[in-house]
């Protein structure tokens, strides 16, 4: 049968043929014997589509409350911003603003709640498929697309988003000086926007990059996602913030404001959220929780009472032991541990292998830590606390 040729047409083309992607979305049968099926009356090109985007709607419900109204392709999905770390960025905004390089339009969708969007991708099939999915969260009224290269035309209004695309080739990069558009681009449009925000990866080298710019990095369920430029009107007064969701807590300074304090392994040890270690703020957050590092080159804390906060996970201190395998070993065997989770950040160990030769024949859970304690590697056995 007839294939369709653009990926923008071929969108459209299932959009207007509902009772194709109902099916899919319905059927039980396995993805080889429903193609099969399907291909008996659609063309090939469009019953590939819709088990495609049966299979990324799924996926995406880790990302987006209305995955299952939404339309992906494995790429814009991949790229797309978190729905709630979004939402946490485009509180920032309002007004008018510039959504570039808008993908499926996760940002702009989230911008839309507080000001209107004109959003600019070089794919035709970005901008469609950010128009619908505005129309599924009810912003298509302020949401309006552009196809366009960028860096040929950005637009004008005051504030900017801009989403470099990280990809060079089939393959990500985590060097700003591979980004499309380029970083001569974003350095650009912090001259000419009054204010605006830039994504970039968290493990990207943003470092000196930005300067007189505030970098906020976010994470989200104790996964750092994101680094993300504020400049302008935009920009807090910190060079440095540290932001965990959904709590929404946040802590910014300046790292060199902070001194480290180092003390010995007390009853307590913590494990600073990502996003914290990213930013640099493991003094700062020290300071404030009132407490201290293992060690120098650990971002590990430790304490002799508990601290709760939503920085940091925290663990009651079982017993300190040599980095000896024999010892360890012999330790569990006398413990009443059936499960281990395993931790490290400096030390480097093979995790899966120390586990298989744990004996864990017991019923609780226990957390096992190498890290630099003093200069010396340890092992600490703990158990997560409340």
């Amino acid at each position: 049968m007839h294939e369709l040729r653009s990926p923008a047409d071929l969108l459209r083309a299932l959009r207007s043929t509902p009772e194709l992607l109902k099916t899919v979305l319905a059927s039980k049968l396995d993805e080889l014997a429903l193609q099969k099926q399907l291909r008996q009356e659609y063309p090939d090109d469009l019953v590939r589509l819709a088990v495609s985007i049966s299979e990324l709607r799924d996926r995406a419900a880790v990302k987006f409350e209305r995955a299952h109204q939404m339309w992906f392709d494995r790429v814009g999905l991949e790229q797309a911003t978190s729905e709630l770390v979004a939402r946490h960025k485009a509180a920032r905004f309002s007004g008018h603003v510039d959504d570039l390089c808008c993908g499926i339009g996760g940002d702009a969708m989230a911008l839309a709640a507080h000001c209107h969007v004109t959003a600019y991708d070089s794919r035709e099939e970005a901008c469609v498929m950010t128009e619908w999915n505005a129309e599924a969260y009810s912003v298509a009224d302020r949401v309006r697309t552009v196809v366009a290269d960028v860096e040929q035309n950005s637009g004008d209004a005051p504030l900017v988003h801009i989403d470099p695309d990280r990809r060079t080739g089939a393959r990500r990069s985590i060097r700003i000086e591979d980004y499309c558009p380029s970083l001569v681009f974003l350095h650009s449009q912090i001259d000419r926007r009054a204010g605006g925000a830039i994504k970039l990866s968290p493990a990207s080298n943003f470092g000196g990059k930005f300067p007189g710019c505030e970098i906020e990095l976010i994470s989200l369920h104790g996964e750092c996602k994101e680094a993300t430029v504020w400049f302008g009107s935009l920009a807090g007064e910190a060079k440095w913030r540290a932001t965990v969701l959904p709590s929404g807590e946040t802590l910014a300074a300046d790292p060199m404001s902070a001194r480290p304090r180092l003390l010995p392994l007390a009853q307590f040890v913590y494990d600073p959220d990502p996003a914290v270690v990213r930013a640099g703020l493991i003094d700062v957050l020290a300071n404030t929780l009132n407490v201290g590092r293992l060690d120098a080159e650990e971002e590990y804390l430790t304490s002799e009472s508990p601290v709760v906060s939503p920085f940091v996970q925290a663990f009651e201190v079982l017993a300190e032991l040599p980095h000896n395998g024999k010892q360890i070993r012999r330790y569990f065997r006398e413990a009443n541990f059936g499960q281990v989770e395993i931790k490290t950040r400096h030390v480097r160990i093979d995790a899966d292998t120390v586990r298989r030769k744990l004996p864990l024949n017991g019923n609780e859970a226990g957390v096992l830590i190498f890290a630099r304690i003093a200069g010396k590697t340890r092992a600490v056995v703990c158990r997560r606390w409340c």
